[in-house]
């Protein structure tokens, strides 16, 4: 269920989302990192993912965001659960002035996807990073590094 912007606002406010983080990896141990174009972090470098809508079980929404954000959707079972995070941010998805708050889960996958043919609606731009390129890049957001440092 999607919420129009006076309702969602008044969700961030007043409590935490729940997402599902994808950290996706290919065959060389690079992780796939996305330019967000979206607030909060927006710019940043970030892995792909997104909120759980309400009353969708935990394996749609991760099918759900698996096509949305990588054009094919995966499997639940082939994923493995890294663990659930804290993200804070000051500015949310319509601008400035309210706080937002995720609890991400955090889910590791690997597959081979080609960053020609990933989706453009939240990402400017894709690229594969090595875990020690990504936590010594000031461009990729602290939240991504938190899931490899």
């Amino acid at each position: 269920m999607f919420l129009e912007q006076q309702l969602f606002t008044q969700v961030i406010q007043s409590t935490p989302l729940v997402a599902i983080d994808l950290l996706v990896e290919n065959n060389a141990g690079e992780i796939l990192l996305g330019q967000r174009l979206n607030r909060p972090a927006q710019g940043f470098w970030f892995v792909p993912g997104g909120r759980i809508l309400k009353n969708e079980a935990l394996a749609s929404a991760f099918a759900r965001l698996t096509q949305a954000e990588l054009g094919v959707a995966i499997d639940f079972q082939q994923a493995q659960l890294q663990g659930a995070y804290d993200h804070f941010y000051a500015d949310y998805v319509f601008g400035e002035g309210i706080s937002t708050h995720y609890v991400a889960l955090a889910y590791r996958v690997r597959v081979a996807v080609e960053l020609s043919q990933l989706p453009q609606q939240q990402h400017a731009a894709y690229r594969w990073l090595k875990v020690c390129d990504l936590l010594a890049d000031p461009t990729v957001h602290q939240h991504t590094k938190a899931y490899f440092g």
